[in-house]
């Protein structure tokens, strides 16, 4: 599990959970958990989204694999008509989870250790993994960056009408990394108006993009 910034660098990894823990005991055995629930995290204060008055906390955004809480934004459950608050919420969220797919996507691709199971003691794999990462961020920060990632490597958007341009790490991009299971539980109230704030942003004039109502 990790969590990654917007700029596609990794900033919190957990490797090396055991097989026999389910994919929802995976975030629940973290210790980032512990801290977004102990809010020893350091995320700043909460703000007032632009146009509107209600203070609304700094959020991760994520997908049903996690719980819903007032700092992880996930979709709605079903499915929703086009066009509808739901359904344009879970369209920008799935715009924002794609910073994450990406960083994902491109670490399997250059790191080629990722392609299949690996054949090693898991102490030896977490250790592999890590390195991975980090040279992942440091190949990010330094003069490599244009040739760790070139031009196009990440998908891109349009800003006119949101046509979607895929990345070229998705040429090849058989990878034997595994994705979280949904995990059904019950959110709190708050969490559910942190969201429903959110939404309500995204059909304002203010959070809107035009191409959203056609997705």
């Amino acid at each position: 599990m990790a969590v990654v910034d917007a700029n596609y660098n990794f900033i919190y990894v957990n490797v090396g959970c055991q097989g026999r823990i389910s994919d929802g005991g995976v975030f629940n055995n973290t210790f980032f958990k512990k801290a977004l629930e102990g809010n020893s995290l350091h995320l700043p204060p909460p703000r007032a989204l632009p146009g509107k008055t209600t203070l609304t906390p700094f959020v991760l955004v994520a997908d049903d694999a996690f719980p819903l809480s007032p700092n992880i934004m996930i979709p709605y459950s079903g499915i929703h008509d086009k066009g509808s608050k739901k359904r344009i919420f879970g369209y920008r969220l799935s715009r924002a989870r794609r910073v994450s797919e990406n960083a994902f996507g491109v670490l399997s691709a250059c790191f080629r250790v990722f392609r299949s199971p690996m054949a090693l003691q898991p102490e030896v794999a977490t250790k592999v993994t890590m390195a991975a990462v980090y040279l992942h961020n440091f190949l990010r920060k330094t003069s490599s960056k244009s040739v760790y990632n070139p031009r196009g490597i990440f998908d891109s958007e349009s800003t006119e009408d949101g046509e979607l341009t895929l990345g070229l790490w998705r040429r090849d991009a058989s990878s034997s990394l595994r994705s979280l299971s949904g995990v059904p539980r019950r959110s709190t109230t708050l969490a559910q108006s942190v969201r429903d704030e959110f939404a309500d942003f995204f059909i304002s004039p203010q959070g809107e993009v035009t191409f959203q109502h056609n997705k």
